[in-house]
Protein backbone atom coordinates (compact mmCIF):
# COMPACT_ATOMS: atom_id res chain seq x y z
CA UNK A 1 0.00 0.00 0.00
CA UNK A 2 2.79 2.26 0.87
CA UNK A 3 2.60 5.46 -1.59
CA UNK A 4 -0.80 4.95 -2.42
CA UNK A 5 -3.20 7.56 -0.18
CA UNK A 6 -6.94 6.54 -1.00
CA UNK A 7 -7.44 9.90 1.15
CA UNK A 8 -5.99 11.86 -1.57
CA UNK A 9 -8.48 10.18 -4.50
CA UNK A 10 -11.42 10.95 -1.92
CA UNK A 11 -10.48 14.68 -1.57
CA UNK A 12 -9.65 15.06 -5.10
CA UNK A 13 -13.35 14.22 -6.03
CA UNK A 14 -14.90 15.42 -3.47
CA UNK A 15 -16.01 18.59 -5.19
CA UNK A 16 -17.05 17.18 -8.22
CA UNK A 17 -19.01 14.66 -6.26
CA UNK A 18 -20.69 17.77 -4.37
CA UNK A 19 -22.49 18.46 -7.56
CA UNK A 20 -23.87 15.19 -7.94
CA UNK A 21 -24.95 14.49 -4.42
CA UNK A 22 -28.75 13.80 -5.36
CA UNK A 23 -28.05 11.36 -7.49
CA UNK A 24 -25.09 9.47 -4.95
CA UNK A 25 -28.13 9.82 -2.39
CA UNK A 26 -30.28 7.84 -4.52
CA UNK A 27 -27.30 5.12 -4.84
CA UNK A 28 -27.06 4.56 -1.08
CA UNK A 29 -30.43 4.58 -0.31
CA UNK A 30 -30.63 1.34 -3.09
CA UNK A 31 -27.76 -0.13 -1.12
CA UNK A 32 -29.60 0.61 2.39
CA UNK A 33 -32.58 -1.10 0.45
CA UNK A 34 -30.85 -4.45 -0.40
CA UNK A 35 -28.95 -4.59 2.84
CA UNK A 36 -32.15 -4.52 4.57
CA UNK A 37 -32.93 -7.10 2.23
CA UNK A 38 -30.72 -9.64 2.97
CA UNK A 39 -29.59 -8.88 7.10
CA UNK A 40 -32.43 -6.87 8.54
CA UNK A 41 -33.07 -3.28 9.44
CA UNK A 42 -31.43 -3.58 12.66
CA UNK A 43 -27.68 -2.15 11.73
CA UNK A 44 -26.53 -3.71 15.10
CA UNK A 45 -27.00 -6.88 13.92
CA UNK A 46 -26.85 -6.54 10.01
CA UNK A 47 -22.65 -5.48 9.70
CA UNK A 48 -24.23 -5.07 5.96
CA UNK A 49 -26.41 -2.16 7.06
CA UNK A 50 -23.72 -0.45 9.52
CA UNK A 51 -21.38 0.04 6.46
CA UNK A 52 -23.86 1.54 4.44
CA UNK A 53 -25.09 3.57 6.94
CA UNK A 54 -21.69 5.08 7.42
CA UNK A 55 -20.98 5.63 4.00
CA UNK A 56 -24.67 7.73 4.10
CA UNK A 57 -23.40 9.55 7.39
CA UNK A 58 -20.15 10.68 5.45
CA UNK A 59 -21.79 11.52 2.41
CA UNK A 60 -24.27 13.75 4.56
CA UNK A 61 -27.48 12.34 3.36
CA UNK A 62 -30.01 13.46 5.49
CA UNK A 63 -31.66 10.68 8.64
CA UNK A 64 -34.96 10.98 6.83
CA UNK A 65 -33.47 9.87 3.27
CA UNK A 66 -31.81 6.76 5.45
CA UNK A 67 -35.31 6.26 7.26
CA UNK A 68 -37.27 5.94 4.37
CA UNK A 69 -34.42 3.38 2.60
CA UNK A 70 -34.64 1.19 5.35
CA UNK A 71 -38.65 1.62 5.92
CA UNK A 72 -38.89 0.76 2.26
CA UNK A 73 -36.42 -2.30 2.60
CA UNK A 74 -38.69 -3.77 5.42
CA UNK A 75 -41.68 -3.51 3.59
CA UNK A 76 -43.21 -6.92 2.84
CA UNK A 77 -45.24 -7.95 -0.68
CA UNK A 78 -43.88 -7.48 -4.08
CA UNK A 79 -40.32 -5.54 -3.99
CA UNK A 80 -37.41 -4.78 -6.39
CA UNK A 81 -34.48 -6.97 -7.22
CA UNK A 82 -31.25 -5.76 -8.14
CA UNK A 83 -28.19 -7.97 -9.23
CA UNK A 84 -24.51 -6.99 -7.99
CA UNK A 85 -21.95 -6.68 -11.01
CA UNK A 86 -18.61 -5.49 -11.20
CA UNK A 87 -17.18 -4.76 -14.48
CA UNK A 88 -13.32 -4.53 -15.41
CA UNK A 89 -11.47 -2.11 -17.86
CA UNK A 90 -8.95 -0.09 -18.68
CA UNK A 91 -8.44 3.36 -18.82
CA UNK A 92 -6.25 5.89 -20.63
CA UNK A 93 -2.67 4.52 -20.69
CA UNK A 94 -3.20 1.23 -19.53
CA UNK A 95 -4.88 2.13 -15.91
CA UNK A 96 -7.13 -0.51 -14.55
CA UNK A 97 -10.63 0.30 -13.57
CA UNK A 98 -13.46 -1.49 -11.46
CA UNK A 99 -16.75 -0.64 -11.46
CA UNK A 100 -19.46 -1.72 -8.88
CA UNK A 101 -22.78 -1.71 -9.92
CA UNK A 102 -26.45 -2.39 -8.32
CA UNK A 103 -28.98 -3.45 -11.47
CA UNK A 104 -32.54 -4.54 -11.77
CA UNK A 105 -31.52 -4.77 -15.90
CA UNK A 106 -28.25 -6.19 -16.89
CA UNK A 107 -28.10 -5.34 -20.74
CA UNK A 108 -28.66 -1.71 -20.12
CA UNK A 109 -26.24 -1.63 -17.03
CA UNK A 110 -23.54 -3.14 -19.58
CA UNK A 111 -23.99 -1.17 -22.52
CA UNK A 112 -23.50 2.22 -20.84
CA UNK A 113 -20.47 1.00 -18.83
CA UNK A 114 -19.32 -0.27 -22.39
CA UNK A 115 -20.10 2.95 -24.31
CA UNK A 116 -18.63 5.11 -20.93
CA UNK A 117 -15.43 3.12 -20.98
CA UNK A 118 -15.20 3.20 -25.22
CA UNK A 119 -15.85 6.76 -25.86
CA UNK A 120 -13.38 8.21 -23.20
CA UNK A 121 -10.07 6.27 -24.32
CA UNK A 122 -11.33 3.07 -22.35
CA UNK A 123 -11.97 -0.26 -23.07
CA UNK A 124 -13.94 -3.09 -21.38
CA UNK A 125 -12.64 -6.18 -20.08
CA UNK A 126 -13.12 -9.69 -19.14
CA UNK A 127 -13.84 -10.73 -15.92
CA UNK A 128 -10.75 -11.00 -14.07
CA UNK A 129 -8.77 -8.73 -16.36
CA UNK A 130 -8.14 -6.13 -13.61
CA UNK A 131 -9.54 -7.74 -10.17
CA UNK A 132 -6.21 -9.06 -9.06
CA UNK A 133 -3.95 -5.83 -9.18
CA UNK A 134 -5.95 -4.45 -6.35
CA UNK A 135 -6.64 -6.26 -2.73
CA UNK A 136 -10.25 -5.47 -0.94
CA UNK A 137 -9.28 -4.27 2.54
CA UNK A 138 -11.42 -2.14 5.33
CA UNK A 139 -10.54 1.40 5.46
CA UNK A 140 -10.81 4.14 8.01
CA UNK A 141 -9.54 7.82 7.71
CA UNK A 142 -9.30 10.07 10.28
CA UNK A 143 -8.76 13.69 10.22
CA UNK A 144 -5.63 15.16 12.16
CA UNK A 145 -6.86 18.90 12.18
CA UNK A 146 -7.67 19.60 15.85
CA UNK A 147 -6.27 16.25 16.98
CA UNK A 148 -3.50 16.55 19.46
CA UNK A 149 -2.25 13.24 18.82
CA UNK A 150 1.36 11.85 17.81
CA UNK A 151 1.87 9.00 14.74
CA UNK A 152 3.34 6.60 17.60
CA UNK A 153 0.44 6.69 19.84
CA UNK A 154 -2.12 6.74 17.22
CA UNK A 155 -0.72 3.59 15.78
CA UNK A 156 -0.93 1.97 19.49
CA UNK A 157 -4.32 2.77 19.15
CA UNK A 158 -5.17 1.11 16.02
CA UNK A 159 -2.92 -2.26 16.45
CA UNK A 160 -4.92 -2.57 20.01
CA UNK A 161 -8.18 -1.96 17.47
CA UNK A 162 -7.07 -4.67 15.20
CA UNK A 163 -6.00 -2.70 12.72
CA UNK A 164 -3.64 -4.44 10.10
CA UNK A 165 -1.61 -0.67 9.23
CA UNK A 166 -1.52 2.56 9.37
CA UNK A 167 -0.19 5.52 6.72
CA UNK A 168 0.36 9.13 7.86
CA UNK A 169 -0.08 12.33 6.18
CA UNK A 170 -0.24 15.81 7.45
CA UNK A 171 -3.54 15.91 7.12
CA UNK A 172 -4.82 12.26 7.75
CA UNK A 173 -4.20 8.89 9.85
CA UNK A 174 -5.45 6.12 6.88
CA UNK A 175 -5.99 3.03 8.57
CA UNK A 176 -6.01 -0.53 7.07
CA UNK A 177 -8.07 -3.82 7.92
CA UNK A 178 -8.99 -7.12 6.68
CA UNK A 179 -12.71 -6.57 5.53
CA UNK A 180 -14.32 -8.85 8.21
CA UNK A 181 -12.46 -6.80 11.14
CA UNK A 182 -13.74 -3.70 9.90
CA UNK A 183 -16.38 -3.79 12.21
CA UNK A 184 -14.91 -4.19 15.51
CA UNK A 185 -11.12 -2.09 14.24
CA UNK A 186 -14.67 1.02 13.62
CA UNK A 187 -16.64 0.59 16.74
CA UNK A 188 -13.33 -0.03 19.22
CA UNK A 189 -11.47 3.56 17.76
CA UNK A 190 -15.18 5.13 18.26
CA UNK A 191 -15.31 4.20 21.78
CA UNK A 192 -11.64 5.60 22.26
CA UNK A 193 -13.35 9.20 21.21
CA UNK A 194 -11.84 9.20 17.47
CA UNK A 195 -13.89 10.45 14.84
CA UNK A 196 -13.87 8.64 11.50
CA UNK A 197 -14.07 10.61 8.44
CA UNK A 198 -14.61 7.25 6.32
CA UNK A 199 -14.81 3.48 7.10
CA UNK A 200 -15.72 1.27 4.50
CA UNK A 201 -15.10 -1.82 2.48
CA UNK A 202 -12.75 -0.83 -0.49
CA UNK A 203 -10.58 -1.76 -3.48
CA UNK A 204 -6.74 -0.64 -3.49
CA UNK A 205 -4.44 -0.67 -5.85
CA UNK A 206 -1.51 -3.10 -5.62
CA UNK A 207 0.63 -0.56 -7.73
CA UNK A 208 -0.35 2.83 -9.20
CA UNK A 209 0.16 4.22 -12.89
CA UNK A 210 1.43 7.83 -12.88
CA UNK A 211 -0.84 9.22 -15.37
CA UNK A 212 0.58 11.68 -17.55
CA UNK A 213 -0.38 15.21 -17.73
CA UNK A 214 -1.87 15.31 -20.89
CA UNK A 215 -4.12 12.03 -20.34
CA UNK A 216 -5.59 13.45 -16.81
CA UNK A 217 -8.36 15.31 -18.08
CA UNK A 218 -9.54 12.41 -20.14
CA UNK A 219 -9.35 10.00 -17.89
CA UNK A 220 -11.05 12.40 -15.25
CA UNK A 221 -14.08 12.48 -17.70
CA UNK A 222 -14.18 8.45 -18.21
CA UNK A 223 -14.64 8.46 -14.63
CA UNK A 224 -17.34 11.29 -14.18
CA UNK A 225 -19.46 9.13 -16.92
CA UNK A 226 -18.82 5.96 -14.82
CA UNK A 227 -20.30 7.68 -12.05
CA UNK A 228 -22.78 9.49 -13.49
CA UNK A 229 -24.64 6.45 -14.44
CA UNK A 230 -27.76 5.23 -12.23
CA UNK A 231 -26.55 1.68 -11.60
CA UNK A 232 -23.44 2.53 -10.62
CA UNK A 233 -22.14 2.30 -7.01
CA UNK A 234 -18.59 2.31 -6.67
CA UNK A 235 -15.43 3.41 -9.51
CA UNK A 236 -12.05 2.13 -8.22
CA UNK A 237 -8.28 2.10 -10.04
CA UNK A 238 -4.99 2.37 -10.10
CA UNK A 239 -3.96 6.09 -11.23
CA UNK A 240 -1.91 8.52 -9.28
CA UNK A 241 -3.69 11.90 -10.42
Amino acid sequence: MSGHSKWSNIQGRKNAQDAKRGKIFQKISREIYMAVKSGGPDPNLNPSLRMVMDKAKSNNMPNDNVERAIKKGSATGENENYDEVIYEGYGPKGTAVLVHTLTDNLNRTGTNIRVAFNKNGGSLGEKGSVSYMFDRKGYIAIEREGLDIDEDTMLMSVLEAGGDEMETSDEVFEIYTDPSDLPDVRDALEKEGYTLAQAEVTMIPQTTVQLPEDKKALFNQMIDKLEEDDDESEVFHNAEL
